[in-house]
């Protein structure tokens, strides 16, 4: 195999992406959230309500496993849910008064993170490894697409 491969921006991106979540996990541990759930606080962190269906597309993973998160979530008092006055087969999840006060400390471990993660570099290198993270994904979001993914 070859070395160089371990120095492609795929590569570079996964390995950033998995050890941000792996520091992540450890950081919010103590507030009884994990990384996987964090698209469904972040959509729900304003007191919205929201379909399973919806939350799963929004955090761009399937329904089941959409299931599963929402299931941990409630068990461990994070969501409600309740019967969608419009369909009645299904339910609108929201956040509890306890997630919403938990939110606060989330969002300050997660910019203290990226502080961290960004030590020593520039407002101009940030501002341009963001734009530049931006267009990598709009080219791998129209990649899957294309490809069904």
């Amino acid at each position: 195999m070859d070395v160089t491969i371990f120095s492609t921006p795929g590569h570079l991106i996964n390995r950033a992406a998995r050890l941000s979540s792996r520091v992540g996990e450890v950081r919010l541990r103590p507030l009884g959230v994990s990384v996987g759930q964090l698209p469904t606080l972040g959509a729900l962190r304003d007191g919205k309500t929201m379909t399973q269906k919806d939350l799963a597309a929004l955090a761009h993973i399937e329904q089941p496993t959409m299931a599963q998160t929402l299931s941990r979530m409630e068990r461990d008092g994070l969501i409600q849910r309740q019967t969608d006055p419009a369909d009645k087969r299904s339910s609108l999840v929201r956040l509890t008064p306890e997630a919403m006060e938990k939110m606060v400390q989330v969002r300050e471990v997660l910019l203290q993170g990226n502080e961290e993660a960004l030590e020593g570099f520039e407002e101009t290198e940030k501002e341009m490894l963001v734009d530049l993270l931006r267009r990598v994904i709009v080219n791998l979001e129209a990649m899957a697409a294309r490809d069904g993914g």
